[in-house]
């Protein structure tokens, strides 16, 4: 794997090793908490409400996270969510009955509001530490965190909560949010010389990337893609649980190994994305066509074997596509305009994929899951070739009233 050009990107490497430690603790957490649920209450409904309470903040949120970013110190944002969410991580610490599942609710829901302000922060900080030439290796570098993140705490979060019982997660979860801030606070963010000159009011306009938008044909297809594509992965992300217990009989373990083989896809797909020099949305729309292709295939095999393979295909060429897209947009948006757009975006794909995942819980009372997947592997097929099409119009278009 060429990884040389990190030794260059000193800033971002800190930045990288704090969503490692972070994600890590968030998924042993996560992991334990929904076991920890399940045995006090027994209710799948619980589980439900904690999973939906997690997607909701960034309806409300994401917005202002975004807003703030460019407004305000991204790396005192960045250190401050962290530490605030030391407190609600612990908080599960109290959680020994029925009674108190309300704290793991509040917790919950307050962890995600640090997340939906955290995240749009994160990537928008993430133009201003490296040089432009690196811009597309490092967001694929952001691919491998996630594979990272998925491999390591999808086969270690549950061991660690069976050997040693759920509260110590928490504990960890409470000392990763530590662990990054010490990682954000060693950052040194430049200056941006058009910091506190342009005016902020304007700066908070969405009317102001409503222009940009209308004005660029790679951002309306980006758009276009977050506006069409979570309703698609919302199902792919029930489904992962379905397949590995109902379809091949794998119960717990294959669900670990199943978001494994997603982890592994991601890793592994910097391999390609690192290289890409030029037509980033090009490619970044036959990632989903191949990614759909996947689906396809995945939902009809017998064989676990095939469907592993599936599983990474799936996840390699989703990351990818999202390194390309996200350069696009890393390219497209002014730096001073970047954390409001991520925000907008990360509001709009949580908020899509929350109200797919709901409609595929629901669909699979009556649709067998290969069928759905099918579906689900299909759709993303004639989207993008739908991308595919409005791209080429809308090129030819402006090229002929500019001859």
């Amino acid at each position: 794997m060429e990884i040389a050009f990190i030794k260059e990107e000193k800033q971002y490497r800190r930045l990288f090793f704090a969503g490692i430690v972070n994600g890590m603790g968030d998924r042993f957490s996560q992991v334990a908490m929904l076991s920890m649920l399940l045995s006090i209450t027994g209710s799948g409904l619980a589980v439900g409400v904690t999973m939906a309470l997690r997607l909701l903040p960034f309806l409300i949120f994401g917005p202002l996270g975004g807003r703030l970013a460019d407004q305000f110190s991204r790396k005192r944002i960045l250190i401050i969510t962290d530490l605030v969410r030391i407190i609600f991580a612990l908080s599960f610490l109290l959680v020994d009955s029925k009674e108190d599942v309300w704290i793991i609710y509040m917790s919950s829901f307050l962890l995600a509001v640090g997340e939906a302000i955290y995240s749009p922060t994160r990537k928008a900080s993430i133009p201003r530490l490296v040089k432009k030439e690196n811009l597309v290796k490092v967001n694929s570098m952001e691919q491998v965190m996630i594979g990272i993140v998925l491999i390591v705490g999808a086969f270690s979060g549950g061991i660690v909560s069976y050997l040693f019982g759920p509260k110590i997660t928490f504990v960890l979860n409470g000392l990763s949010f530590l662990v990054a801030a010490w990682f954000i606070s060693r950052i040194s963010f430049p200056i941006n010389s058009e910091d506190g000159k342009a005016d902020r009011k304007e700066r908070m306009r969405l009317s102001v990337l409503k222009k940009m938008i209308i004005a660029s044909i790679p951002l309306q297809i980006i758009f276009l893609c977050e506006l069409l594509i979570p309703l698609v992965n919302g199902i792919d992300n029930i489904l992962i649980s379905v397949y590995a217990v109902e379809i091949y009989h794998l119960g717990d373990i294959g669900v670990g190994i199943f978001y494994g083989a997603l982890g592994i896809g991601l890793v592994t797909s910097f391999t390609v994305a690192n290289r890409l020099k030029k037509h980033f949305l090009i490619v970044g729309i036959v990632c989903l066509i191949l990614e759909g292709v996947s689906l396809i295939m995945l939902s009809q095999t017998n064989l676990v074997v095939l469907a592993l393979i599936f599983f990474c295909c799936t996840a390699f060429m989703s990351g990818v596509g999202n390194a390309c897209f996200d350069t696009v947009l890393m390219q497209e948006i002014p730096d001073e305009h970047q954390g409001t757009m991520f925000g907008l975006t990360a509001t709009i794909s949580n908020t899509l994929l929350g109200i797919s995942m709901f409609l595929a819980g629901s669909a699979l009372e009556v649709i067998h899951p290969r069928l759905l997947g099918l579906i689900s592997g299909s759709s993303f097929i004639v989207i993008s070739l739908l991308l595919l099409l409005i791209f080429v119009i809308k090129r030819s278009d402006f090229n002929k009233r500019n001859v």
